[in-house]
């Protein structure tokens, strides 16, 4: 059992991704009378691991869907030696991949999405589903993540900004230094290309935008001013909007961009502006 191994645990909806507990991977337990306790109460849930430093693992999320496949990308990581190195391999229900590699303890590395690579990286502030864990289909069938590959003997931690430079060339983002004008140009051109983006995309593309703000110290007021028209210019409605950039700024940095307990403004519309192998085996 992977609480019993030290790897905290939590549940999540029957055949969904969504957590069951009111704080998601916040609730996560190693307390074997507590994971009890929720398995009694659903016995169908699925099982989830919060990434990152929490649980000591961190994850290389592959997607393969309608508009598009992770594994080109992927491979081409795994020649310039960005992937080596993982501790297991699972299959996730799409016939996508999930690589593990153990956390780096000299580091905390955040959550991040390459939309265009179809290739996500789990780790602080993010969790994964784990075997065997099902999720409802597009087909309307219920497939199970499997697990592959116990991985290599040495296996080592990946590291997550090299890897996101080689798969997502990024478009300018705001500097610290520089004057203002050239920091209000540079967040105007990434909200261009926020608007631009097409479906299959607009969700990851803005987490991205907002993540890339929030790692500048852009306030959140700000970052709904300039992505929020754009990302309604895409297609997203208002409160996909807000929950997404909430979501960025959370994953980014939780203690520094939020005060506790609040949420950044709603927006409105139209506004002018250990050996892991053996762990989960």
């Amino acid at each position: 059992m992977l609480a019993e191994s030290g790897v905290p645990v939590f549940p999540c909806m029957p055949g969904e991704k969504r957590p069951l507990t009111r704080r998601g991977f916040h609730d996560a337990s190693t307390n074997p009378k507590q994971v009890s306790a929720w398995w009694r109460r659903w016995p169908a849930a699925n099982l989830a691991i919060p990434t990152g430093p929490a649980s000591g693992i961190e994850v290389v999320d592959v997607d393969v869907g309608s508009t598009g496949s992770g594994f080109p990308a992927f491979q081409g990581a795994r020649r310039e030696g960005l992937v080596d190195g993982w501790a297991a391999l699972v299959r996730t229900p799409s016939g996508g991949l999930h690589a593990y590699f153990p956390a780096d303890e000299s580091r905390e590395q955040a959550s991040w999405q390459a939309p265009t690579a179809h290739i996500d990286f789990r780790g602080s502030g993010g969790y994964i589903l784990a075997p065997p864990s099902r999720v409802l289909q597009s087909d309307g069938q219920l497939r199970p993540y499997e697990l592959r590959s116990t991985g290599l003997v040495e296996s080592g931690p990946v590291d997550a900004g090299r890897l996101r430079n080689f798969l997502d060339p990024r478009p300018p983002v705001p500097h610290g230094k520089g004057t203002s004008h050239t920091r209000s140009r540079d967040v105007q051109r990434l909200g261009r290309w926020v608007a631009a983006l097409g479906k299959g995309e607009r969700n990851r593309g803005l987490f991205w935008a907002a993540c890339r703000l929030a790692e500048h110290h852009t306030p959140v007021a700000d970052t709904l001013a300039v992505l929020g028209p754009a990302a309604e210019h895409a297609g997203l409605g208002a409160r996909e909007i807000a929950t997404t950039i909430r979501s960025a700024y959370r994953a980014t940095d939780p203690a520094a961009r939020e005060p506790a307990g609040s949420d950044p403004p709603p927006f409105r519309g139209s506004v002018p502006q250990q050996s892991l192998g053996r762990v989960i085996a």
